[in-house]
Order: C-alpha cells, then structure tokens, then sequence
C-alpha cells in the first residue's frame, strides 16, 4: 500500500465514522445486518488498495465508517438517554443528589443539572444559592415544568429531558467521592486561591479565564465581553489548553526528563486540566486535539494536525453525539480548522524575517491566531445570530499582551494554591491587573456600536464564505511570500493547504449541515413565525409581548393594574419572561408590575437610567438593569437597541424619559415608543415597518419629522375606549393619514398581532 494510499484510507474512515455519529441524533438507525456486514468486509479485502481501485477502495472504507459511527452514535445516545429521569409537568419534586454540572446564574436564575438515584434532571432555581458548585450533594424542593424548545435542546445534551423549578435548594455537608470528588476539590482549591491578592472583580474574571467559571462575572461584564468580542476569553478553550502546554513544556525541558516522559507528564497535564475547568464539549475538543498532538510526537512520526482535528471530532462527538448542534462546538471547530490553515502561513508573513526575535515572533503568533480565527467564525457567527462584529479583531489585538499573562499567572496560583498556605498573593496581584486591562478593553470596545445586522446566511453560504476568507488570506500571505522572497517552500504549501482546508468544509457541511436537515420532525417543527408581536388590550394603558421563536418572551410594559396582562399571559401559556422592560415609571404603563412578578417567573426586568421604578420596590423586581441610548438586548435571533433616553435621562416630564427601543428582526424594523413622544424625543431610527405611536396616540408636533423619517407601513396605537383624555388625538390620526400610514387600534380591535417571517409580515 502506498503512503498517499494509508493516509487516504485513514481519513476516509475517520471521516465516515464522524459523519455517522452526526447523523445519529437525526433519528435514522443503522440497519447494516450480519451478512451485509460480512459482504463489505469481503468486498473491502477483495479490493484493490492502488491503482484503479484506489477511489472506490476508499468510498468503501467511508461507507463502513458511516455505518459504525452511526452504530455507536446510536448505542452512545441511548445510554445517555437512559440516565434522563421523565417527570410529569406540575409533579412535586423532592430529591437528593449531585451537582453534575458547573451552575451558570443569567439574570437571577441559576441552572444546573443534577444527578439523583435513577438518573438525571436539570434544576433551575431563582437567585444565587450560596456554595452550589459541581460535586455537590444538595436538595432540592420544587415542581416539575416543561422545558421550552430551545431549553430542551440543550437539557438533552446534558443528559436531561425534565426540569424542575426549585423553590429551595440546600447545600449539604457531602461531596462526590471518588476520582470526580478528587478533582472536585483540585478544582475548589484553585478557585480559592483566585480569589486571593486581587480585587473581587479581576478575581471573578481570573476564575473565568482560567476555569471557565464565568459564575461571579456580572451580567452588564458579561455583555461587554459578548459586544466587544471577547466572550471567548471566558470560556475555557483551546487557547488555554495551548497556553498550559507552552507554559509547562519549559518547565519540564529545565528538569533533564527525557521527551517520552516529558510528553507523558503534557498528556497527563491535559487530562487533569480538562475536568478540572468543566470538561465542557469546547475544553473536551481542546484537549482531545493537544493529546493527538501529543501522541503524533510521542510516536516519533510528524504531528497530523489535521488528521487530530477530525480525530478530535471524533471523540467530542462519541462523548456528545449532539454535540454537532451546539453552536459553540461548530465555533470552535470552525476556529481551529482556520488556525491550521491560515496562522502558521499568516505568523511567518507578520514576522516578515527568517529569524524575528522572541517577543516578536510571540507578538506575530498571537495577532495571526486571532485574525485567522476571525475570518474562519465570522461567516457562522452572522449565520446563527445575523451580525458581525465590527470590535472582535481590534479587541482581541489589544487585549492579546494580557491574555497569555493572565492565563499563566492564573494557572500558576491555581496549581501552588493545591499546597496550604502556600502564598499566591504575588502572582494573582500580577494577573488581576493583567485581567483589569483586558475587562477594560471589553469595556472600552463593548460600550460603541460593535455589531452590524446583517442578512443572514444559510448555513452552506456560511462555510463557503468562512473557506473563502480563509484561502483569500492564504493566497494573500503567498503572494507577500513570494515578494519577500522567502523561497519556494511556502508557496509549495498552498495545494496541500487549500485541499486540506476544503476536504475539512466538507466534513462540516455533512457534520452541521446535512444531520441537522434530516433530523425527525419535532413539535417545534412547521409554520410557526420566527417573531410574533402581540400589541395586547390592557385599556387606557400599554403592553406590547414579543415571541422571538427559540427564546424566552419580551414584554414591553405591563399595563395598569386592572389591564388582565397575567390572565392574557396565562391563556398563552407563558409562564416565564426573559425581561420585562418598564418604559417609564406611571401607573398605565408599570402598574401591574407587582402581580405580574408574583405569577411569572421574570428574568431581569428593564428601565430607562436614573432611580428603579417605584412600582417595583414592593414588587421586588429580579435583576434589575438601567438602559440608555446605545445600549441594545437580544431575544434570540431578535435585537433592540436603546434609542431614547441618553444616559443623563430626559428633564421634566416623565413621559420625555420614557424608554425607546428598536426592534429588529432581518430587514424587519419596529419602533417601540412608550410615551416619549418626537417632539420632547429627536428620534431618527431609519426606515421602520411598524411604529407603536407614543403616548396613546396624543398631540405630537414632532409626529410628522417622524414619520418622514421613519416611513412607517403600519402605526398600532395601544388605548383604551372611552378614556377622558381624547386619545388617539384628531391632529394624530390626521398625520397619519395625510403620511397614507395605516393605523390599527386596541380600543377598536382588541388584541393586535403582527408575524414576522422570511418572507414580511402580516397583521391580523
């Protein structure tokens, strides 16, 4: 057999099988019986490995791959399955278990899945319990609900399909024994020593840089880090299993071992790191791909680094066969697919010399692993959430000198913090101010406009573009090659890089593309829209719900306090609000808020800048947050960004500080108003599909600049029959019709519902 012929044949059945365990979440089942089984085995010894026979020699092996990854995708997503206890919606639920994974609080809700006699359930509970980490024995006092579509997704890669809604939560005296509890308290020890020698928010972030527990990190950091393109930073990933090989490598070099056990003790590194920081898929592929490596060398044979990205592939997806689903495993897939190919090439053109010196060449590595990784996630990224960030590349070159330092002073205390009383003040005082610059950078680039809507791409257009940037770059760096002449042997290697890099799209395509197209129909499946807009009836007042499909539900006001908000809620089945937004501080816009709180579980509830609303001091309103003009949130795939008021707030009239928000959705636009009417609010929002006109519809000399600017298609105004202030006013219904804007009216209509799908929109 030839040696282009072994590697061939090798990637082929690496490939197949990878390909076959992404299809095993579809539904589809292998039905390779005995006898066909043993006729591919004939056909694969009677083929002729060269030659002619070479192509459907390797067909043949990536057929059976397929059939075994589909096999052991099914076996492995059984057992999974089978750990997954089923409750009835409603059951009163009270257990003792484990904490099985790391909880993440968002918005006053901390999640986790926990591991009781039988099998697994997730556990969602309302605020922060003191002392619940992974490993935990604790109970838990609560009911079961049913998990939305999108919570359900996730729940299943996790090992749970239930979720309880706890009421209580108490921490135990007992722990998980065993290897888990050793690394437990590996883990415990590291945090602690974290949290020593540097201010309580550069230890927060030290504990997401260097463990992935993003769990102290603020919400309002949380979304700099997200805007300015940082996010990545606090999950544990592949930079960190680099970083603790580069930072160990050395250190071992100094003590005389020989290599074999110099790479032993990296491998046994990693496999210690990995549960440690979470062993979440994306520190899994991580250090699934540094092994490989590892091993290529331990072989004493070059490393294949592609052949140990689909290797990696193939194990993440044998621990999480739906792994393929989890868009931060297809980011990061994509992200080490362009580092191969694109940061290597891209290093030696920055450096631009034969020989650059140390800090150079660092500097050069790090700047080509950013920008190759940028170009290759970018595509995907617009894929999924519809925008690019304009502040990724500059906030990751600015914050590259303090990334690596932060990191290995982190890892550094964590590991001398395992000794008692060993004194890590020096090096996590040095990193907290490593871990400053970089929070200052997010905030720095997180607080200007750092996103772009944009169309979004289907998901083939999305890696074509991420293969096309990538080349593009490559060919660039080619042609600066052979301009600084740095000889043949760096143009030689873009065949094999471009095909590399294309055979590598492919398996993708197949991998996150195909299974998720094939997968059985489910009841999220069919007509429903993609954002649904109900402008409900509360009377003289205005509630405004919005239902971004695979997200938690918006509403935008509440009403007065005898407006029937919670029963509308009710009949629509919602149980639980990701924000509620409370335009400005009056009685028909905020005054069903505390009964609204009591029944529906609500997330974070939203106000314009200055003091929090006085309706919701009695009402005890969840994490609570200011917005002003430039500040934006995100329902899903949905975006509102903050137009009105500035930070400062607006003078006088509470209505003039009423908050203004833009929603959008695609090229589909709608102004939300509240009471603060365009002539006290200079507003120019670009051209909007549906404008809710301000303040029930009263006077506003400012109406007319704003429709010209806006060019509304549809105005909603939200108002109650017969109400003693004369709304909607003559003088507004007659600028409307004058602007041929057609209007749509509560007090008229009831209940105004506008769907937004691929193709417009309707009212009904």
């Amino acid at each position: 057999m030839s040696p282009g012929l072994g590697v061939a044949w090798r990637f082929a059945a690496l490939a197949g099988l990878a390909v076959g365990l992404a299809l095993a979440p579809t539904g589809a089942r292998p039905t390779l019986s005995p006898p066909l089984l043993a006729a591919l085995g004939a056909a694969l010894a009677a083929a002729r490995p060269g030659g002619r026979g070479r192509v459907p020699w390797t067909l043949l092996v990536a057929a059976v791959g397929v059939a075994a990854g589909l096999s052991l995708g099914v076996a492995r997503l059984d057992a999974l399955d089978g750990r997954a206890l089923s409750l009835p919606e409603g059951e009163r639920v009270a257990a003792r278990g484990t904490v099985a994974t790391t909880p993440r609080t968002t918005n006053g809700v901390t999640g986790f899945v926990l591991e009781v006699d039988g099998g697994r359930v997730a556990v969602e509970s309302r605020g922060d319990p003191a002392g619940i980490d992974a490993g935990r024995v604790v109970r838990v006092v609560g009911r079961a609900g049913t998990p939305s579509p999108w919570q359900a997704e996730a729940l299943l890669r996790s090992g749970a399909t239930s979720l309880v809604e706890a009421e209580r939560v108490r921490l135990t005296p007992a722990t998980r024994g065993g290897v888990a509890g050793s690394l437990d308290d590996i883990r415990r020890r590291a945090e602690a020593a974290l949290e020593r020698g540097t201010p309580a928010a550069s230890a927060a972030l030290l504990r997401g840089f260097v463990l992935g527990q993003d769990d102290r990190i603020s919400e309002p950091v949380r979304d700099e880090f997200r805007r300015s393109g940082l996010a990545h930073i606090l999950a544990v990933s592949g930079q960190n299993v680099m970083l603790l090989a580069l930072l160990a490598a050395p250190i071992l070099a100094l003590t005389g071992f020989p290599l074999r056990l110099r790479l032993v003790t990296l491998i046994a590194l990693i496999a210690i790191y990995v549960p440690v920081a979470g062993a979440g898929p994306s520190i899994q592929r991580a250090g699934v791909m540094g092994a490989a490596g590892l091993v290529a060398a331990l072989a004493g044979r070059p490393t294949a680094r592609w052949y140990a990205l689909l290797l990696a592939a193939v194990v993440t997806l044998v621990l999480h066969p739906r792994a393929t689903a989890d868009v931060g495993w297809q980011l990061s897939f994509a992200a080490v697919a362009g580092l191969l190919a694109l940061a290597a090439p891209l290093a030696r053109t920055l450096t631009g010399d034969r020989d650059p010196g140390p800090g150079r060449r660092l500097l050069a590595e790090g700047a080509a692993m950013t920008v190759a990784a940028t170009l290759a996630t970018a595509p995907l990224a617009a894929h999924h959430f519809g925008t690019v960030s304009l502040t990724a590349l500059p906030a990751n070159l600015l914050a590259l000198p303090a990334v690596a330092p932060a990191m290995w002073l982190g890892m550094l205390a964590g590991a001398i913090g395992q000794l008692p009383g060993a004194p890590v003040e020096p090096l996590t005082a040095l990193a907290g101010l490593s871990a400053g610059f970089i929070g200052w950078v997010a905030r720095f680039l997180g607080g200007r406009p750092a996103q772009v809507e944009v169309a979004e791409p289907g998901l083939g257009v999305a890696i074509a573009l991420a293969g096309a940037l990538v080349l593009g770059a490559l060919l660039a760096c080619v042609a600066v090659g052979r301009r600084a002449r740095l000889g043949p042997a760096a143009r030689g290697r873009l065949r094999p890089l471009a095909a590399a890099a294309a055979g590598l799209a492919i398996c993708l395509a197949i991998a996150i593309g195909l299974a998720p197209g094939l997968r059985a129909p489910t009841a999220d499946d069919g007509p429903e829209a993609p954002l649904v807009i109900r402008v409900l009836d509360v009377g003289q007042g205005d509630a405004i719900l919005l239902e971004p499909r695979g997200a938690l539900p918006i509403l935008i006001d509440v009403g007065p306090p005898d407006g029937g908000v919670v029963g509308r809620l009710a009949e629509l089945g919602i149980q639980r609000l990701g924000t509620v937004v409370v335009t400005h501080d009056q009685l028909d816009h905020a005054g069903a808020i505390a009964e609204l709180i009591a029944r529906v579980a609500v997330d974070r509830v939203v106000h314009p800048p200055g003091a929090p609303p006085a309706y919701c001091e009695s009402a005890g309103c969840p994490g609570m947050r200011a917005l002003a003009a430039g500040d934006s949130l995100r329902a899903g795939r949905v975006r509102l960004d903050a137009l009105w008021p500035p930070l400062a707030g607006a003078d006088g009239d509470p209505n003039a500080g009423s908050l203004v928000l833009l929603a959008r959705l695609g090229g589909f636009a709608a102004l939300f108003t509240g009471d603060a009417e365009a002539e006290a609010a200079p507003l120019d929002p670009g051209p909007v599909d549906v404008l809710k006109v301000a303040h029930h519809g009263s006077a506003d000399s400012g109406l007319p600049a704003l429709l010209a600017r806006a060019a509304p298609q549809l105005a909603v105004i939200s108002v109650g029959s017969g109400n003693p202030y004369g709304h909607p006013a003559t003088e507004t219904l007659a600028e409307l019709a004058v602007g041929g804007v057609p209007v749509r009216r509560t007090d008229q209509e009831g209940e105004i519902v506008i769907e937004i799908r691929g193709d417009g929109w309707t009212v009904g």
